[in-house]
């Protein structure tokens, strides 16, 4: 594995001379902390999408699906305290006027120092007494106070000026469960517990340290809120966390590269009463990679106190009442592919390639003809290409020699990559190479989709 400080930029000279990420707007000098998913990079984040999916929604009971509108009425906004609440401490530098976050700018020149929970005012003063310099420009202790600032998106609604009226992007994507909570309940008769899963994306408006795509302005989320009994809390904690952490063992993470962080009273969020990290060791430091949250009944209470609207669960058996507290285990899919592309990066002295899962992986096979320009090879090639594509996402390559289609396809976490030559045509058998072994064993064409199928799953 590459050395730490060189790693990240590995990584994003891989994604963008491959096409996992490109940054947004580049024609016209790119806009920061703005990134668009190219041709492998869509194909990854919804393969991640999928397989979480798959394991936390479609092969479970207790769990229901929900896709809900960006943009909200603004009283949700309200009631769920984030016009209020949803803010962090920014700072100015007053020789170039560059934007900071004020706990970042601390935290990277002073490691040790705690900030979490610290109002504005105390940070300003950590920042003075320790003279830290501006990152952008080099000026030292020449800052403005900081002030909070609104995370929240604003934009308007309404065709005639004057007329206009104020809402905002979602900030997070759990409010609308819980604005429709009501209306699951009532159309999917589910018992608690259960809970309401969605994934989209979100948006803050906050300055970002910079760090590729580990904080954008725009990035997706996968979450869901699960509805409980209050006395059912703390065990259900720790199953969702444990949940966490068995799908990140399926996918091969090494445990050293993992950590359980549980926040701090300081750090916990206003509608939080406990929250676990599980973090992950990145080029830059500890970073958080999933999130777990018990909620308590804070939004549900809320949006039934602000909006009139009765958001009690009635059990079916004793006709009892409550208002039921949440578990709310979170997955950034934005995020977490950075740190999947991070975990899997290998390097060797003739290759580098992505040694990803292959549910992951953008392609799961490649096919190859020997040589192009042999009408035989390339006929029998395609007729494979073209079956193979039934079931999986299947690239086709005939560029150069076979080697260096090899390492094109490593490079970009193809599992396995199948070659027709002349032999094949006598004995109707391929060349299958894996990944991340070399292996090349002879398989007969009409095995090949079942071999891959069992390689594969």
């Amino acid at each position: 594995m590459a050395e730490k400080n060189e790693l990240m930029d590995k990584i994003v000279s891989l994604c963008k001379r491959r096409g996992f990420v490109f940054p947004g707007s580049e024609i016209y000098g790119g806009l920061a902390n703005s990134w668009d998913y190219g041709p492998l990079g869509v194909e990854l984040k919804n393969n991640i999408r999928d397989w979480w999916w798959k394991r936390f929604v479609q092969e479970r009971e207790d769990m229901v699906g929900l896709d809900a509108a960006i943009i909200m009425n603004p009283k949700v906004w309200e009631s769920s305290g984030h016009v209020g609440n949803f803010n962090d401490a920014m700072i100015d530098c007053k020789k170039c006027k560059a934007r900071h976050r004020a706990d970042h700018l601390i935290e990277d020149a002073l490691p040790n120092i705690k900030v979490e929970g610290k109002t504005p005012e105390e940070l300003t003063a950590i920042i003075k007494e320790n003279k830290i310099k501006c990152p952008n420009c080099g000026a030292i202790d020449n800052f403005t106070e900081a002030r909070k600032f609104n995370l929240l998106f604003q934009t308007s609604i309404g065709s005639v000026e004057g007329e206009k009226s104020t809402v905002y992007l979602r900030g997070e994507i759990a409010q609308a469960m819980f604005v429709n909570f009501k209306n699951v309940l009532n159309t999917s008769r589910k018992r608690l517990p259960f809970g309401i899963a969605s994934i989209g994306k979100a948006f803050r408006n906050e300055i970002t340290p910079g760090n590729f795509i580990f904080r954008t302005l725009e990035f997706d989320l996968m979450e869901f809120e699960y509805f409980i009994r209050p006395e059912e809390w703390e065990k259900t904690f720790d199953y969702w966390v444990t949940e966490q952490q068995g799908w990140l063992n399926e996918m091969g993470f090494e445990k050293s590269h993992l950590r359980l962080r549980e926040h701090t009273k300081e750090e916990l969020s206003h509608y939080s009463t406990k929250t676990a990290d599980i973090e992950y060791l990145t080029p830059f430091g500890w970073k958080e990679m999933f999130g777990c949250a018990y909620r308590t009944n804070f939004d549900l209470k809320n949006h039934m106190e602000k909006s009139g609207e009765d958001l009690q669960y009635t059990d079916p058996e004793t006709n009892e009442k409550l208002i039921p507290h949440v578990i709310e285990p979170t997955f950034g899919m934005t995020r977490f592919m950075l740190m999947i592309l991070l975990e899997f990066y290998r390097e060797e002295e003739d290759r580098v390639y992505l040694a990803l899962p292959p549910k992951l992986a953008p392609y799961k096979v490649a096919v190859f003809p020997l040589l192009k320009n042999k009408p035989e090879l390339v006929g029998k090639a395609r007729e494979i290409y073209k079956e193979l594509q039934k079931y999986f996402n299947v690239a086709w390559d005939d560029r150069g020699n076979v080697g260096k289609r090899y390492y094109s396809q490593d490079e970009i976490g193809t599992p396995f990559c199948v070659t027709v030559d002349f032999q094949s045509l006598e004995d109707g058998e391929v060349t299958v190479r894996n990944r991340d072994t070399k292996d090349q064993p002879r398989i007969k064409i009409e095995d090949l989709h079942k071999y891959l199928i069992d390689k594969i799953q």
